[in-house]
């Protein structure tokens, strides 16, 4: 006598020759589809509910899994009851749950849902899962405590047109666009932290790779010397997420026909200079001082491609490129940013501790300090050397899986045209 086992999920599948009934599941979180074999001969209480099944019921199954596996589909289970937990109420089911028939991107977000019942798209986001799992760990392991600064703000981090201003009573606030302001007064006390957060950014893109609520990976660290202390801790973090997405998600990967090798370390500094230099070599000219673009950026990653290199840093920029917390060094500034393959996943560097300074930053950058006061206090009590970056979670899995477009990688997007679901 065999122990019972149950199996929850959806029918994506439904299959019927004559006294054999195919019935293909999705299981409640797993990637492998389940193939339950509902024969008459063997059970005709259970063929009679299995024929009579609707393509996308929910269902739980009690049953045992086969002995000698034939499908090629999925797992075979023998089930011995069937129990409709509950039925598709609309006759015209807008997702083909087989996977068989493409549908278009705005489908897919319309119904994120139902997408998650296909493997390639729980795929991604157990993927995802896995990414911020992993980034937790390599924190923890390096001494890292995890915060969690507000997202209702009275300030900006960079200010300008990007912020999302709102109504807080009787006063003016801003969803957060990142939390630099706070991670960096925390260094006045703590030396390293990290938090994965939204971000929200009011600009007016409708490109594949923008969106205006987003994802980051953020840490601040204490005491450092340069940015280069930064930046040998984000390419530690890299790596150990390639690591071990390669390890632990080999099935994931492998439904996205994704192979994952980790890049070599240190990886290459290419100074603001050089890019320039790069571009022109290709017919691309830009004033000296003025920021990379997307086009810009798509050029120098086909030429980092040639030479084999996925991942990059872009190092010296002009600091009056760079926002008013960034520490100068002469006219550049010690910032970097880290791309992938044409597309920047991170911006860090130095950040400026000498409050004097960073008021001057402000002024020049055309910021008023007194709406900055809140900020500047924690830099009046022994604030230390520090830095950090913000590592897009949406653009790194872009660049990983080979996504097209940034909306896939996060379920419920947000840009300038989708505020539902």
């Amino acid at each position: 006598m065999f122990d019972l086992e149950t199996l929850c999920g959806w029918i994506n599948e439904k299959k019927d020759i004559g006294g054999i009934v195919f019935l293909t599941v999705v299981p409640d979180n797993g990637i492998k589809p389940i193939v339950a074999v509902c024969k008459k001969g063997r059970n005709p209480e259970v063929w009679k509910v299995a024929k009579k099944l609707k393509i996308g019921s929910a269902v739980r199954i009690d049953g045992q899994y086969a002995e000698t596996q034939i499908s090629k589909k999925g797992l075979e289970f023998i089930p011995c009851k069937i129990v409709v937990v509950s039925e598709m109420s609309e006759e015209k089911i807008p997702i083909d749950f087989s996977g068989k028939t493409p549908f278009l991107l705005d489908t897919k977000l319309d119904y994120r849902y139902l997408t998650l019942r296909l493997p390639r798209e729980r795929a991604i986001f157990i993927i995802r899962s896995e990414i911020l799992k992993l980034a937790r760990e390599w924190f923890y392991k390096n001494g890292f405590i995890e915060v969690h600064t507000p997202k209702l703000c009275g300030a900006g981090a960079e200010g300008g047109a990007t912020v999302f201003e709102l109504n807080y009573f009787e006063k003016k606030a801003y969803l957060a666009q990142s939390p630099q302001l706070y991670k960096q007064m925390l260094m006045s006390g703590l030396e390293k932290v990290f938090e994965i957060t939204p971000y929200f950014r009011a600009e007016k893109f409708s490109t594949t790779r923008h969106l205006n609520e987003s994802w980051g990976i953020d840490m601040e660290v204490g005491f450092i010397d340069n940015e280069e202390d930064i930046m040998r801790l984000l390419e530690d973090l890299i790596v150990h997420l390639v690591e071990g997405l390669a390890e632990r998600c080999s099935k994931e990967l492998k439904i996205l026909n994704v192979k994952l090798k980790a890049p070599e370390k240190p990886f290459p500094r290419i100074k603001y200079d050089e890019v320039l230099e790069i571009l022109r070599r290709r017919g691309v000219e830009i004033e000296w001082g003025e920021d990379l673009g997307d086009r810009e950026e798509k050029i120098l990653g086909e030429e980092m491609t040639k030479s084999g290199i996925d991942f990059y840093f872009i190092t010296k920029y002009p600091w009056k490129v760079k926002p008013f917390y960034i520490m100068r060094e002469n006219y550049l500034s010690r910032s970097f940013d880290l791309d992938c393959k044409g597309l920047e996943l991170a911006s860090g560097g130095q950040r400026e501790h000498r409050i004097n300074e960073l008021v001057n930053n402000m002024l020049e950058k055309g910021l008023n300090p007194k709406d900055f006061e809140f900020y500047l206090e924690a830099f009046r009590y022994a604030m230390p050397p520090h830095g950090g970056y913000g590592l897009g979670v949406e653009r790194l899995m872009m660049k990983l899986l080979n996504l097209e477009n940034i909306r896939e990688a996060i379920l419920f997007p947000r840009d300038r045209w989708r505020l539902v679901p």
